[in-house]
């Protein structure tokens, strides 16, 4: 079963910490010990795992990714979104995350977050828990 949730963006780049909602789903499927396969279907947006305890850290990938890949370069795309496109193909559009003991298995300081490169909009993730039999 995929499981599906919607994240409302309020920014054009925003980077949303999502790794509550991903627990939820992993306690409500009680499942405990697995693995939790996260998908963005978007080609603006992605998904990351980093830090989750100092806001700071998001503000600094978010500007440094903005001067690195900025707004408007002489691109070709008729739409406007290029560098949100370049974005979500670094950042990329899955990850899978490790569950033991009923628990997403994540470093201290690790959260899992959603990146919006093309807001604000409403944005879907898709779930899949694999579970060890």
């Amino acid at each position: 079963m995929v499981h599906k949730f919607t994240v409302a963006t309020h920014s054009r780049t925003e980077l949303i910490d999502i790794t509550a909602q991903i627990q939820r789903l992993v306690t409500e499927n009680n499942v405990q010990s697995g693995i939790c396969q996260i998908f963005i279907p978007h080609t603006t947006a992605g998904i990351t795992i980093n830090e989750n305890a100092d806001p700071s850290v998001v503000h600094d990938i978010l500007m440094e990714i903005n001067k690195v890949i900025p707004f408007n370069d002489n691109y070709h795309h008729l739409e406007g979104n290029s560098a949100a496109h370049i974005k979500s193909s670094l950042f990329g559009p899955s990850l899978s995350v490790i569950i033991e003991n009923g628990q997403l298995l994540l470093g201290t300081w690790q959260g899992i977050y959603f990146c919006e490169f093309d807001g604000p909009r409403h944005r879907k993730v898709w779930v899949k828990i694999i579970e060890d039999k």
